[in-house]
């Protein structure tokens, strides 16, 4: 192998540079490189290609430099030869030097996706708190978790990573197009969406971008009423009285939880943990008229006392303070505890309900319509497969609605802030309202 030298000369100047190339080939092989039958044999070598478009390089860059101008450095030629031979291993360097950049850059800088986790982990940790001082409950925290691995299961079909600055109205159409072919309920994706605006919004509260696309009315968190079931009288008589004698303890648990939950319609969050701190009792004062046993056909005021049992929350979801009046039936089971409820997992509740209602009877089927994958859906599932905790609080908001409760009344007791969003709750049937407003109006008597 052989050194291959350059030389490069300009009269007007007296310029006469000698230097080496870092550039090897086989003497032979540069012996005969004016033959060019013989080059031929060379042609598909790409060792010996290189050399030679490398010297062509060198030649080119040269003699564009010397017919611009004079020149008097020798370190200026140089600097052309090594630029030549080394291009692309100066590209090479450049494009590790920029990468080495960018990933120090993100390092040091907050994204979408390290903001997201870094929300989801703080919530769990406790470190991050509602707007309210609370903690996210076990359910909030459930909901982000889910939101942020839809994310990143989109970000891996995509192949790409987004920032704050790509979630815009392209981003929005793709994800709810990902979601509806992963069969999604559409429900779930408004619920995804909307949490993914609350990240967004956190996220630029804290400094961490300024896009301002996920506000736009069109990019939103679409939802429909579901059609839930709720239990009638006639269900939980069935459900209170089917013999669980064959069962374990569990069943037995699962549905004392379950018709608490019933008779006080809150969450499953707060019906479920309840201890005997919770339950109060009050005594009420009233001025009622009685019969004067002095004074025959008249009355005197007479004041009258009595006590009130009542659960005082402070639901785990909005730390709204609620307190429900104990009826007969809730008494009844928290007796049968020595008002200390065992806690039963959420799950199990769920489970076990389902057996109960199907031993209970309640296998009729119901139609559920819903949308799902962005198609409409009908299927007729049996009444007791819908059975799970929140059928209760449905059921206790839409039995006292019956009982000719007034909606007001009813909200102090769920927590419910608006009148609006307490009526989904209320799934009575036409006939039975209708037989509401017959018993409460004499108009149609």
């Amino acid at each position: 192998m052989v050194h291959i030298f350059v030389r490069v000369q300009q009269k007007s100047t007296k310029l006469d540079c000698r230097m080496g190339t870092n550039l090897y080939i086989e003497e032979r092989i540069w012996e005969r490189r004016g033959n060019t039958n013989y080059m031929d044999k060379f042609r598909n070598n790409t060792q010996v290609q290189y050399v030679f478009n490398k010297l062509l390089a060198i030649t080119t860059a040269c003699q564009a430099k010397l017919r611009a101008e004079k020149v008097y450095d020798i370190e200026v030629i140089k600097k052309i030869v090594m630029d030549c031979v080394y291009e692309e291993q100066d590209e090479k360097m450049k494009k590790e030097e920029e990468e080495r950049r960018l990933a120090e850059e993100y390092a040091n800088r907050m994204t979408l996706n390290k903001y997201v986790h870094k929300f989801l982990d703080e919530a769990k940790n406790g470190v991050r708190v509602t707007e309210k001082g609370t903690v996210y409950s076990p359910g909030t925290i459930s909901s982000i978790s889910q939101a942020v691995t839809r994310l990143d299961g989109f970000q891996k079909v995509a192949g790409r990573e987004y920032d704050f600055g790509d979630i815009n109205m392209d981003f929005y159409m793709n994800f709810i197009a990902y979601l509806n072919k992963q069969g999604k309920a559409l429900n779930t994706i408004g619920k995804t969406v909307n949490w993914l605006k609350t990240l967004m919004s956190m996220a630029e509260t804290e400094g961490y971008h300024n896009n301002q696309t996920y506000k736009d009315k069109r990019f939103k968190g679409a939802r429909v009423e579901v059609d839930s079931i709720y239990l009638t009288k006639e269900d939980l008589d069935k459900i209170r009285t089917v013999d669980l004698s064959n069962k374990s303890y569990g069943f037995d648990l699962a549905r004392d939880i379950f018709l608490i939950g019933v008779w006080t319609a809150q969450r499953v969050s707060d019906y479920n943990n309840i201890k005997r701190e919770d339950i109060k009792t009050h005594k009420v004062h009233k001025i009622v008229e009685v019969d004067d046993p002095e004074h025959p056909g008249e009355k005197i005021p007479q004041i009258e006392t009595r006590e009130i049992m009542v659960l005082d929350f402070v639901q785990k979801k909005t730390g709204a303070k609620v307190s429900v009046p104990c009826s007969s039936e809730l008494k009844r089971i928290l007796e049968k505890y020595d008002y200390e409820i065992p806690h039963l997992s959420d799950q199990n509740v769920n489970d076990n309900m389902k057996v109960i209602a199907e031993e209970a009877g309640l296998t009729e089927l119901v139609r559920i319509d819903s949308i799902k994958g962005g198609k409409k859906v009908t299927e007729m599932k049996r009444k007791c497969d819908l059975v799970h905790t929140h059928t209760a609080r449905r059921t206790g908001a839409t039995l006292m609605y019956l009982s000719g409760m007034d909606i007001y009344d009813i909200m102090k007791i769920t927590g419910h802030s608006t009148p609006q969003t307490l009526k989904k709750y209320i799934k009575a049937d036409k006939l039975e309202v209708m037989e509401k407003i017959v018993d409460k109006y004499d108009y149609f008597n």
